[in-house]
C-alpha cells in the first residue's frame, strides 16, 4: 500500500479508500490499546475511537513522518485520555486472555507458571504511571527506538530514555513486592 497516494486519494474525496488504512493498522492500533490500557478497556471502541479520530486528523498529516508514527500517536493520545475520564477503570488483569501456550511449554505445569507470571507482570505494567507504561510498551513491546517514541509521545529522547529507566525500576519495585 502507498500510503501517501491513499492519503492524497481520501482527502481528495475517495473515502473508500480508508478501509485501506483500517485493514493494515487495525490489528496493531488493537494491541497497542490492549497493552497501555489493559484488559479491563473496552479495545474495540477505543480502536474505532482511533480511527474516527485519524479519519478527522489526516488533513493534518504533514508526510514528515511516517504514518504509523502518526497513527501511534493518536492511539496513545485517545487511550491516555481514557485512562483519565473512565474511573472505572483498574489495573488487574481480570478477564484478560490468557497466553497461548506453546511448544516451549509441554506439560500443564509449566503452562500455568508461565500464565501467573504474564498475569503478573501484566498487572505490574498497568500500575506504572501511563507516560512509563506507555513509553516501556513501546520500547518492550513495538521495539520502537527512543526516537520514534519521542516523535510519538511528543516529547524529548531525554525525556523517553528517563520514563524508560523508571519504569523498569518501578517495575522491579513492584515485582519484587508480590
Amino acid at each position: 500500500m502507498n500510503e501517501e497516494e491513499v492519503i492524497k486519494d481520501i482527502l481528495a474525496g475517495n473515502v473508500n479508500r480508508y478501509s485501506e488504512i483500517v485493514r493494515e493498522y487495525q490489528t496493531i492500533v488493537a494491541n497497542l490499546c490492549f497493552k497501555i490500557g489493559g484488559p479491563k478497556m473496552d479495545i474495540p471502541e477505543l480502536t474505532q475511537q482511533v480511527f474516527v479520530e485519524l479519519y478527522s486528523a489526516l488533513p493534518r498529516f504533514k508526510f514528515q513522518s511516517k504514518l504509523s508514527t502518526f497513527i501511534y500517536r493518536i492511539t496513545v493520545n485517545v487511550v491516555c485520555k481514557e485512562i483519565k475520564h473512565n474511573s472505572r477503570w483498574l489495573t488487574s488483569a481480570e478477564g484478560a486472555t490468557l497466553p497461548e501456550i506453546t511448544a516451549d511449554q509441554p506439560n500443564a505445569e509449566q503452562a500455568i507458571v508461565y500464565s501467573e507470571r504474564h498475569q503478573n507482570l501484566h498487572r505490574a505494567i498497568g500500575r506504572l504511571h501511563t507516560e512509563q507504561r506507555t513509553a516501556l510498551v513501546l520500547y518492550t513491546f513495538n521495539d520502537f527506538s527512543y526516537n520514534d517514541i519521542a516523535e510519538v509521545m511528543q516529547c524529548t529522547v531525554a525525556k523517553v530514555e528517563s520514563l524508560i529507566f523508571r519504569a523498569r525500576k518501578n517495575l522491579k519495585k513492584i515485582l519484587g513486592q508480590q
